[in-house]
């Protein structure tokens, strides 16, 4: 799996003490795969679910309901965890985004890799650790993106997120 010889790495040692000391860490997509092989996230990333590449703009969403159109590009990006897993991680509000159709309603259609519960991020049961599959950073700016919602300007709905994590980190 792709993330299993990464956590391996010299440096992943200091990621995980880091983690392990409370300090926050944010991998998107191959990052989300190596806190996963590296068990600072729990799960793992397998195979899409049509075995193929996928990337296009997709939706998700959080506990506002409200959808956000993201990329994603991916060849692993299915998430997977047990039952058991699942359900204590939505039990203690652990997933921070699912796939969703352009409404907000978490559908199998609106899925674009297979991952178990249309599941696209997570976070630890701390919060310091935090992954996603799909990418933010590539959409910070509304010049970089494929729409854009009339009246955002010129940073996107994806960098009020970036603002959000530097106020949050102090």
């Amino acid at each position: 799996r792709c993330g299993a010889i990464a956590r391996f790495s010299p440096m992943m040692q200091s990621v995980i003490e880091f983690a392990n000391a409370g300090g926050k860490v944010f991998g998107v997509c191959n990052g989300f795969q190596i806190l996963c092989e590296s068990h600072l996230l729990p799960g793992a990333l397998l195979r899409n679910g049509n075995q193929q590449f996928v990337c296009k703009n997709v939706f998700i969403t959080n506990d506002s309901g409200r959808a956000y159109k993201i990329p994603v590009a991916h060849g692993e990006g299915r998430y997977y965890a047990n039952e058991k897993t699942l359900d204590e991680l939505e039990a203690n509000e652990q997933v921070i985004f699912y796939y969703c159709d352009e409404i907000g309603h978490i559908t199998p259609d609106a899925n674009p890799n297979g991952a178990i519960r249309n599941i696209a991020g997570i976070c630890n049961s701390t919060r310091n650790v935090f992954g996603m599959m799909p990418h933010p950073e590539r959409v910070h700016r509304s010049a970089q993106m494929s729409w854009a919602p009339r009246g955002v300007g010129a940073a996107s709905p994806w960098l009020r997120m970036f603002r959000n994590a530097r106020v949050w980190l102090g």
